[in-house]
């Protein structure tokens, strides 16, 4: 569908993010004096020394440069192993001139990135993999990389075993080769393989998640779909964080974990937040005109991506916990207070009307963040003069003539990678994991850079060192034991998602957590409870409904999802008693509605019942292109999505007169070749993209789900009374679009190259409707 990830910094990669208590500082402060505005900025080349000149930063804070060309070139995610060193995903063919020539060709690379003298700047750089086609997902597990490239969901594990810092040995550890794959636009597929503390790698986009188990992958479907687009992470508990730029939504899918469903709330940030403020002139926009102020800069997000939440120990306090993301079309990147209220979580901007960090340099464009070993902010920037994908830079679109004169295609093949810090702090020290035993890490598990803590975590995880079990279980149950002091609440969780992943939990542990002095330990302690609770343990069903009146609403929303589905009695009393005793909270009551449209989902099957297979397969295939494309614009539920005050992006589906069942061809069209200008008397901010490079059978399955789900009612058959008043017998339309109507279409409007308005569909239908044999297609 519509879904433009156009305007994303297209699709990107994953970090972290921390949310469950009220901030220490939640007055919005500004930055420091305005910088001047740059009315007129050129699309200009500047040295990565001249580019740090035109950035702001609030005051203390400024950028060190950690890489940049030829050292690195189009970089798009970074990922380090235990011993610091950098993996970069470089996106070598990315929209190298305006119309994406050579684009799919395997010409990209990630490159290994070594500070060899410990001076804070890589020194060393080696292609450890090379001839891959646009890399999108890397993550690193001790020795091993793992890696995703565009037009697959197959994961590959890569190894360096002869020290050279080159990949010498690749295997996969995911296949799925008939998973449908849209290769017509690399924007609309997946990002991420966040390795979160529940021992899950979350990605955008497609319906499931990963645990990596004894050197493989195992998959966990999303019942209600996947969620964002460039970028996901997590926080200090284990939140998930989204973005969607398509839909120009900077935030999304934090309030429960994906696994229960969907939840998000429209004032889960303000009107306000969703604006953006640029100091120059940003006219390159693929929204056009509406996208402007009168000063011509970006007035809303439209490419939000590559988000973090700050969890080092090198900067300030209170910027720990805080989200940050990406705005690749303003060049600016958004700090916001996390804010939770009785369970429900809240964005604001940290500063008033300005951003946390902004630049006036045309070129600067920031597409992922994350929290380095260092203990530090890092920021990759493309640094490019075109940042959206082909699909929205044809000849004769609105930022087609703003590339052209502004000379923004001729800036490419360059990149950089920026630290932020602080001027009262120094950089934290080099770790060196990969060579340290299981019984080293586990001192990391307390260490106030939750880097250190999850990369400890996983790689005693991945190792599967039973030896450290005991030392574990003292963790987890609070005991100084291992350390000379009580382990903090942060090392609690981490000992025990650490023994959960080696498959040591024991219900005496779990006993133990659940009666934690910190909410968000007893939180975790319901949530691994999990297993437990579906086999009915009567003794630890107790201990759990204890909390139904916990004074932490994080852990009586925990105690909803995680008893929801269980087959007991006692707790179908306890969610029931939560819900009685919350009726007034608005945070336990959407959960509850959004964990029942989550089962709605599970045994949608029910009404595809009386369908023929091949329509029931093609359906099927179709939602599951919607779920992890098109509900990013849409919605999941086909009205469209508007969070934070702000306009659809995309028009609603629901109730569309193109989805009447009685006529396949408008619909047909648009899907194929696009759809812009106003949608039944209203205006949207991004027009629908042509999707004709994909197969017949693609759009077929994509156009029979949204009709099916969507569409218009079947005319019911006519009764005897019908007919004795003149009514013939019809046999029920079907909302199914074969290949061959697609292909149909298609050959109907071969020469066309550009997106239909609405005005020409109406006359085109007309057309159909009066010519010769017209049929119901």
């Amino acid at each position: 569908m519509k879904n433009n990830i156009h305007k994303t910094a297209f699709v990107l990669l994953s970090v972290l993010a921390c949310s469950c208590s009220t901030p220490k500082v939640n007055e919005q402060e500004q930055v420091s004096a305005r910088p001047a505005f740059n009315p007129n900025p050129t699309g200009a080349y500047l040295s990565p020394e001249e580019s740090m000149k035109t950035m702001h930063l609030p005051e203390g804070y400024h950028l060190e440069l950690v890489a940049s060309e030829p050292m690195i070139k189009e970089p798009v995610a970074i990922a380090w192993d235990g011993n610091a060193r950098m993996y970069v995903a470089e996106m070598i063919t990315y929209m190298q001139d305006a119309d994406a020539s050579g684009e799919q060709e395997p010409f990209s690379r990630i490159s290994l990135l070594e500070d060899t003298d410990n001076d804070g700047k890589m020194d060393k750089s080696t292609v450890f993999i090379d001839s891959l086609l646009l890399p999108r997902m890397l993550q690193c597990v001790n020795d091993e990389l793992l890696v995703n490239e565009t037009n697959t969901i197959n994961i590959y594990s890569y190894k360096d075993t002869d020290g050279n810092s080159k990949a010498d040995v690749k295997k996969v550890v995911y296949r799925n080769d008939t998973y449908g794959v849209n290769d017509a636009n690399m924007e609309h597929q997946r990002s991420g393989l966040d390795w979160n503390l529940d021992n899950w790698m979350y990605v955008t986009y497609d319906p499931v998640r990963f645990r990596y188990t004894n050197g493989t992958m195992k998959a966990d479907t999303l019942i209600s779909g996947g969620n964002g687009q460039w970028g996901v992470t997590h926080d200090n508990y284990g939140r998930v964080y989204y973005s969607k730029a398509g839909a120009e939504i900077p935030a999304a899918g934090f309030q429960i974990n994906p696994v229960y469903g969907t939840l998000d709330f429209a004032d889960q940030y303000s009107a306000e937040f969703a604006e953006v403020w640029p100091i120059m002139a940003t006219p390159d926009v693929q929204g056009g005109n509406k996208r402007l102020r009168p000063n011509n800069t970006l007035n809303h997000f439209t490419a939000a991506c590559g988000q973090s939440i700050f969890r080092g120990d090198r900067l300030p306090e209170d910027l720990v916990g805080d989200y940050i993301v990406c705005e690749p079309v303003a060049r600016a990147i958004r700090r916001a207070k996390v804010i939770n209220q009785q369970g429900k979580v809240k964005l604001e901007n940290a500063y008033h009307q300005q951003e946390f960090i902004v630049s006036s340099d045309m070129n600067f464009r920031p597409v992922n963040t994350a929290t380095g070993p260092d203990g530090n902010l890092y920021i990759v920037d493309m640094h490019r003069g075109i940042i959206q994908q082909g699909n929205w830079t044809k000849p004769g679109s609105f930022l087609r003539h703003k590339i052209d004169s502004l000379g923004l295609a001729e800036n490419v093949g360059h990149g950089r990678i920026y630290r932020v810090v602080h001027d009262d702090f120094k950089r934290g020290p080099k770790p060196n994991m990969l060579d340290e035993s299981s019984k080293e890490l586990l001192g990391y598990l307390k260490h106030p850079n939750g880097w250190w803590r999850d990369e400890a975590q996983k790689s005693i995880v991945t190792r599967g060192d039973k030896s450290v079990i005991p030392a574990l279980r003292k963790m987890a149950a609070g005991e100084s034991g291992f350390f000379e002091k009580k382990p903090g609440h942060l090392a609690r969780i981490h000992a025990l998602w650490t023994l959960e992943g080696l498959d040591a939990i024991d219900k005496n542990i779990l006993s133990a957590a659940l009666k934690d002095e910190h909410a968000q330990v007893r939180r975790t302690a319901v949530l691994i409870s999990e297993p437990y609770m579906r086999k009915n343990d009567g003794q630890l069903m107790q201990q759990v409904g204890a909390l139904a009146n916990d004074a932490d609403y994080d852990v009586r929303v925990q105690l909803l999802l995680s008893l929801y589905n269980s087959p007991s009695e006692k707790a179908k009393a306890i969610v029931q008693e939560i819900l009685e005793q919350n009726a007034a909270n608005e945070m336990l009551t959407a959960t509850k509605t959004a964990l029942d449209n989550n089962e709605g989902v599970r045994t949608y099957g029910s009404k595809l019942g009386a369908l023929a297979q091949a329509d029931r397969e093609l359906i099927l295939n179709g939602a599951a292109t919607f779920k992890s494309i098109c509900a990013s614009c849409h919605g999941p539920d086909g009205k469209g999505l508007a969070i934070g005050g702000s306009t659809m992006a995309a028009p609603p589906l629901v109730k569309s007169k193109r989805l009447a069942f009685i006529e396949k061809k408008t619909a047909a069209r648009i899907l194929l070749h696009g759809l812009s200008g106003p949608v039944d008397g209203k205006s949207y901010s991004s027009v629908m993209p042509a999707m004709e490079a994909n197969s017949d059978e693609w759009i077929a399955s994509v156009l029979s789900y949204i009709r099916f789900e969507f569409g218009g009612k079947v005319p019911r058959v006519p009764t005897t009374d019908d007919k004795a008043a003149g009514f013939t017998e019809r046999k029920p339309l079907s909302p199914v679009v074969t290949p061959e109507e697609v292909q149909e279409v298609r050959k109907e409007n071969s020469g066309r190259n550009k997106a239909w308005t609405l005005a020409e569909l109406e006359a085109t239908s007309k057309k159909d409707a009066a010519s010769p044999g017209a049929s119901a297609l």
